[in-house]
């Protein structure tokens, strides 16, 4: 899609050359008409609207016009928002944008009912609103409706917004093809996403964007030691992978910022196994390695100046009469043992290697990120990824990140005392404590193996796909990520 800026003023739109107008108004300024600023022609047939019941300044209202007198865009929509915010322009855009995707429009304009602070995160959120709305997978279902005819956005703002404006759409598009590429990948099924294909998209990446990647196969990870990432690979016919791609955008003395995703691309549980019932949302465990892919799409083509790499530890979990079992004993690439108490604990297993393999790399700080636990979507429901650190600064900064780009975390605890619930009578840790607190001594978990770096973790099980009628990957945290590693290069 593409995504332009042009300068005008609300009381202008009518002469805008479009197929189709989207006019949002911020409803909170009350009252029960629109602003005396916007353009009469609109504004008439929008109050006569209002005066006759058929449509409200309420967030979440819109309204379809057609063929307005005096209004060259044959089709008008006008989408109310609770407020001036990007967050609540981002909805009122898919509200508006919902009332023309299944139309004949190709080029929708979209403006501010009245002069109001439009800046880049009004900008980056009407890329996400439109790739929200007009995303649609295909790649197995060959009788997916037609693709909606939208094809150009352009966001009407004054002259002194204009600067803001075009580099929020630049930055916007880029966050945008990255979350696309995360959710292809994550919504293809467990026999096309495997791990084989994930380092053959870390591969095009590379050809297409000038990354560095390197996979290494079974052999390469046994003689790095990996037990834990074995392990846990053992149980299934497809092979492993463990891929690493970098993005060098500074000098090579730079310490680098690392990502590590989950890449588990099918999870039965092991041998203890998952229930029947929605076990095919387990395509969806590789959401980290996914988001990880797509934030490198993003940043190569932003171009940020520091060095980034993305690490994913990939295998499927799989019971069969190679696949370890519960109260086995295995050995990390940091020589710590673990005990295996739960195999459908898994996601930790693979990531505590790939962790311990960063610290090579001498980073500047890691970051990880997995669908790891279902007690994340208990405490935090669908709409905050989970994050853990002890690390203040790093917390800070990946919570402003998440907010700016309209992909939220919350702050969950890293207590010492979590820590007693992994202890083991057989090994150095069990792999999980009790059923209370789950996420966190998950995480508690993954900070034994990251004492020589900064440190945080995503739990993204609640945020990487949506089930029911909506059903499909989301794309997130490839927002949340990519604005975090803009803010590290300023």
């Amino acid at each position: 899609m593409d995504f332009k800026h042009q300068v005008s003023s609300s009381g202008s739109l009518a002469a805008l050359q479009a197929d189709a107008l989207l006019v949002i108004v911020d409803a909170s300024a009350g009252g029960n008409t629109v602003d005396a600023s916007l353009d009469a022609k609109l504004a008439a047939p929008i109050n006569e609207a209002i005066a006759h019941g058929d449509f409200a300044l309420k967030a979440g209202r819109a309204l379809y016009l057609h063929r307005v007198a005096g209004v060259k865009a044959p089709r008008v929509v006008v989408a109310a928002a609770a407020s001036g915010t990007a967050k609540a322009f981002k909805t009122a855009v898919a509200n508006g944008l919902a009332q023309l995707k299944g139309g004949g429009a190709k080029h929708v304009a979209v403006a501010l009912a009245s002069a109001g602070d439009l800046g880049a995160a009004h900008a980056q959120a009407l890329v996400a609103a439109a790739g929200d709305a007009t995303y649609l997978y295909r790649h197995t279902k060959p009788s997916a409706p037609a693709a909606s005819a939208i094809a150009k956005l352009t966001l009407v703002c004054d002259k002194a917004q204009a600067k803001a404006v075009q580099s929020g759409l630049a930055v916007g598009e880029a966050i945008g093809a990255g979350v696309e590429l995360a959710r292809e990948c994550a919504n293809r099924p467990g026999n096309h996403c495997t791990p084989t294909f994930l380092a053959e998209q870390a591969k095009k990446l590379a050809k297409d964007h000038g990354l560095k990647v390197e996979v290494l196969d079974r052999k390469a990870v046994e003689k790095l030691g990996m037990g834990s990432f074995l392990a846990v690979a053992q149980g299934s016919d497809e092979p492993l992978r463990f891929i690493v791609a970098r993005y060098e955008g500074a000098a090579k003395t730079q310490a680098p910022i690392v990502l590590v995703g989950k890449g588990i691309t099918f999870d039965t549980g092991g041998i203890s196994i998952k229930p029947a019932a929605e076990m095919d949302e387990m395509k969806y465990d590789m959401g980290g390695a996914a988001s990880v892919l797509g934030t490198l799409r993003a940043v190569a083509e932003l171009k940020p100046k520091l060095n980034l790499i993305g690490i994913i530890p990939s295998c499927e979990n799989m019971p069969s009469g190679r696949a370890v079992k519960p109260g086995d004993v295995v050995t990390s690439m940091s020589g710590q043992t673990i005990e295996i108490l739960n195999t459908d604990a898994e996601g930790r297993l693979i990531l505590c290697d790939a962790l311990t393999y960063a610290e090579r790399f001498k980073p500047a700080v890691v970051v990880d990120i997995a669908t790891l636990t279902g007690a994340c979507v208990i405490a935090l429901g669908h709409h905050n990824s989970g994050l853990f650190t002890a690390d203040d600064a790093l917390a800070a900064d990946l919570l402003a990140a998440g907010q700016s780009a309209l992909d939220p975390a919350w702050r969950m605890p890293l207590d010492e005392e979590y820590d007693d619930a992994l202890k083991s009578n057989f090994a150095d840790m069990g792999n999980v404590g009790p059923r209370a607190g789950g996420a966190i001594t998950a995480a508690m978990f993954l900070r034994r193996f990251t004492a020589k770096y900064r440190w945080a973790h995503l739990d993204i099980a609640g945020t990487a796909w949506k089930s029911g009628a909506a059903k499909g990957a989301t794309g997130r945290p490839v927002p949340l990520l990519t604005q975090f590693v803009l803010s590290q290069a300023k």
